[in-house]
């Protein structure tokens, strides 16, 4: 039986979590260019605040050095001013974009002549629980914006400074563009208990996004009694075809596992094909050693890394399930299109997955038969971001296969409405 929820947690969640609806009663009704002006000023505004946020991001640091978080999680909580800066332009980013609010999805004229349009309009209110990415912080709240949604926002305790010192800036420069700050809103108090609060406001939520590790996505998925998007961890893996390039599958390779290790986008695990291992493997382990990457290695790619001189252990099942977040790979020599197909079947956790092949075939049944998110052919994995796609920023990655899936951005954000209009039609 899950244990009770503090009922002053509650009050205090439930208290927000009413004025949060009133606000985005306000917000829906708002059009594009008065949310793009409000993007824009939250946008100046953290510019303007980048001392006070990076000062913040500096306590949250050093708290997670003294409880030994690992570096992979501290570059994910780190916030330097060019991070701060490119925050902000990811908020310019989405004012950029087109308004989702109104669009029509169909439409038709019925034989009676009723008109029927399907609109997008907002979800009203969505709340994001997340961990040690203050990123979210930001992103969450001009996505809700610009989507016409008020946000209720549970960070991890590890970003709990640069968090309030984020939502204290854009609620202040909300206030002076004459929009209610309860647009935005980060729960302070109540610990675990405010998070849980937040997914069982069902009737005062509309919808719940879990970002972060598989049990914080677990426990979101399995307690919430609010709808949940559910973003997945990333086990991605590159696979070096027997028709690959093998300048491109290095530079793919190299770029997919150390241009950020700690995000979901990264890989995790490198698979080649027998007949080209011998030439690629031996060059591209030492670039990866060479960049700091830790190996775990099936028994050929083994032999193949022991003529090369680069130190490795022996891969196990663990490791090939294991979303690393850090500098590690494992590696994997197979016979064929089809041992990797099987081997990402039973690995993969749907986020992406890359082939690397100038064989046209190789690559149609990679994308026809592998079941992820976003399937990449002759690119890195970490172009897998609703940033890179065009979307402004992302909200999360969805693993699953209802509603939204891939990179969630505007669009993802809102439900839809029948409007249906008559001239006194009677049934």
């Amino acid at each position: 039986m899950t244990e009770a929820i503090d009922p002053q947690v509650v009050d205090y969640v439930h208290d927000i979590a009413r004025r949060a609806r009133v606000a985005s009663r306000e917000l829906a009704l708002l059009n594009r260019g008065q949310k793009d002006a409000a993007l824009l000023a939250l946008a100046d505004a953290l510019e303007a605040g980048a001392a006070d946020v990076v000062a913040a991001n500096a306590e949250d640091l050093q708290r997670g050095r003294d409880k030994g978080m690992a570096e992979g999680l501290l570059d994910r909580l780190a916030l330097t001013p060019e991070r701060v800066q490119a925050v902000a332009q990811a908020l310019r980013d989405v004012a950029a974009l087109p308004d989702p609010v109104g669009e029509v999805v169909r439409g038709s004229t019925l034989a009676n002549g009723l008109t029927l349009r399907q609109v997008r309009v907002p979800m009203g209110v969505v709340g994001m629980i997340y961990e040690a990415r203050p990123n979210v912080t930001v992103d969450a709240a001009g996505l809700g914006l610009k989507s016409g949604n008020a946000v209720i926002l549970r960070g991890g305790s590890a970003a709990a400074s640069t968090n309030e010192a984020l939502v204290n800036i854009l609620r202040d420069a909300l206030t002076h563009q004459g929009l209610p700050a309860d647009a935005v809103n980060l729960l302070t108090e109540g610990g675990h208990d405010a998070g849980r609060a937040l997914m069982t406001a069902r009737g005062l939520v509309d919808l719940v996004i879990p970002r972060g590790g598989a049990n914080l996505i677990q426990t979101v998925v399995t307690e919430s009694t609010v709808p949940v998007i559910e973003t997945g961890i990333g086990n991605c893996h590159v696979y070096v075809d027997a028709g690959a390039d093998l300048t491109k599958a290095a530079a793919i390779t190299i770029n997919s596992k150390t241009h950020r290790p700690s995000v979901c986008n990264a890989a995790e695990s490198l698979l080649v094909h027998r007949a080209v291992a011998a030439d690629f493997l031996p060059k591209v382990l030492a670039e990866l050693a060479g960049e700091g990457v830790v190996l775990h290695t099936d028994e050929q790619a083994g032999e193949l890394a022991a003529t090369a001189g680069v130190a490795h252990d022996t891969a196990t099942d663990e490791h090939f399930a294991t979303e690393f977040h850090a500098l590690e790979m494992s590696v994997a020599v197979v016979d064929d299109l089809d041992a990797a197909l099987q081997h990402v079947h039973r690995y993969t956790s749907g986020h992406t997955e890359a082939i690397v092949t100038e064989d046209r075939a190789a690559a149609r049944r990679w994308v026809n038969e592998v079941d992820a998110a976003a399937v990449m052919v002759n690119a890195s994995t970490r172009f897998t971001d609703g940033g890179e796609f065009g979307f402004g920023a992302e909200i999360g990655i969805s693993t699953q296969k209802l509603h939204a899936r891939g990179p969630m951005a505007l669009p993802e954000l809102t439900t839809t409405k029948w409007v249906v209009e008559g001239d006194g039609q009677i049934r």
